[in-house]
């Protein structure tokens, strides 16, 4: 079975749209597009180093797929090499799949996923791809968070977590404060929801 592995980046409100560049996406007319760069350092370069070191595939909602793909197939650094050479598993109908190595999933995508996840092959990263991921996590697809949350509220936007988000316990595994002051916890999925009293 393969990991399912969500990397996002959010504010401390939850906000995870646009955190790339000033005209990401500018829906619902958000303005606040590439809050995440006057935050970035060394550290946070090293910590995406070493999350993406490991053998993965990409598995991109359609929106965050075409911004991908307009962008990383010109690149030759590290990371750019990297991402055009996993495989780019893509959510949507209507998808340009000519960026090297994508496989389109159309139809049932909860049963394509879930079927996805089941086989053999390294683990799926997510980045952003709101949409998808609030089906993933409804259906407890998610099988761990390594979440960046920046120092920083946006007041509205596309949130990590849903209105359909399942109640699930995690268990943290992993975290640090980086010199520009943003929280990288690693989490995963932790059985149910446990509760009890402060009696």
């Amino acid at each position: 079975m393969r990991k399912v592995v969500a990397l996002e980046f959010l504010s401390l409100d939850g906000v995870m749209q646009a955190p790339g560049g000033p005209d990401e996406d500018r829906s619902g007319g958000f303005k606040f597009g590439g809050w995440t760069f006057p935050y970035m350092d060394d550290t946070s370069g090293e910590v995406m180093t070493k999350q993406m070191s490991q053998p993965f595939d990409l598995l991109l909602g359609k929106k965050t797929y075409e911004i991908f793909a307009a962008y990383w197939p010109k690149q030759t650094g590290e990371i750019g090499k990297l991402f055009n050479k996993v495989t780019k598993y893509v959510v949507g109908e209507d998808v340009d799949a000519s960026w090297e190595k994508t496989v389109v999933i159309q139809g049932d995508m909860v049963g394509e996923l879930t079927k996805l996840r089941a086989g053999d092959g390294p683990m799926l990263q997510v980045y952003g791809s709101g949409n998808m991921l609030q089906t993933l996590l409804e259906h407890d697809l998610v099988d761990e968070l390594w979440l960046k949350t920046f120092p920083v509220t946006l007041g509205k936007g596309k949130r990590l977590f849903g209105e359909g988000t399942r109640p699930a316990a995690w268990k943290l595994t992993e975290s640090m404060v980086t010199p520009a002051g943003v929280i990288v916890a690693n989490y995963v999925r932790d059985g149910e929801v446990r509760t009890g009293s402060v009696e």
